[in-house]
């Protein structure tokens, strides 16, 4: 009886290792309000965006931004080119939501891994922006317009920012959010096109 035991014991654990080998490894966050690029291919609003439509919450890059970070043009995919097309401008037309310069705007993470936080940054484009091109540090104003520390705390499941839009835009623009978790070489991107 005990033999059985032993034996089934240990086919359970054989079977329990591609199992747990197959699980995503980089599962954790992204800005779900208003929708961000990752969320609205993980709804399906948003077509042809390759794998992110399975993986929203992946998007993980080397933090530093912007001094290190992802490449620019990359910025989106947190320089993941299994992302890639999260950094495709689609000739302008992302879904945006429509905000005002100046108006209060509520940011929503959904985290799957909370992990200890040093901050959350929010960067918005510069006056003129050209939505058809990439995302680069030259299309950035690089002082964020929202940073919110957590010196090392884990954010909730659901967490969301509180933010004062900047003035001075008008048209389509985006949002580049960066989670720098506090315990790993990486960070979380989070791009959201608005419309001023």
């Amino acid at each position: 009886m005990r033999r059985r035991q032993i034996i089934g014991a240990a086919l359970a654990a054989a079977a329990a290792v591609p199992l747990a080998m197959a699980a995503p490894a980089s599962s954790h966050g992204f800005i779900n309000l208003p929708p961000s690029r990752a969320a609205l291919c993980g709804t399906g609003a948003v077509t042809n965006c390759g794998d992110i439509q399975w993986e929203p919450q992946s998007v993980e890059g080397p933090k530093g931004f912007p001094a290190k970070g992802p490449a620019d043009g990359t910025i989106c995919a947190g320089a993941d080119a299994r992302w890639a097309p999260l950094d495709n401008p689609r000739g302008g037309k992302w879904p945006t939501t429509k905000v005002t310069a100046g108006q209060q705007l509520n940011f929503t993470w959904e985290i799957e891994a909370r992990h200890s936080t040093t901050n959350f940054r929010y960067f918005l484009t510069k006056p003129g922006y050209d939505a058809t091109q990439k995302i680069t540090r030259a299309s950035l104003d690089l002082t964020p317009f929202l940073t919110v520390p957590y010196n090392g705390r884990q954010p909730a499941a659901t967490t969301t920012h509180t933010a004062t839009l900047p003035t001075g835009r008008t048209g389509h623009h985006v949002v580049v959010a960066v989670w720098d978790v506090a315990d790993t070489a990486n960070a979380f991107y989070s791009c959201t096109d608005v419309q001023f």
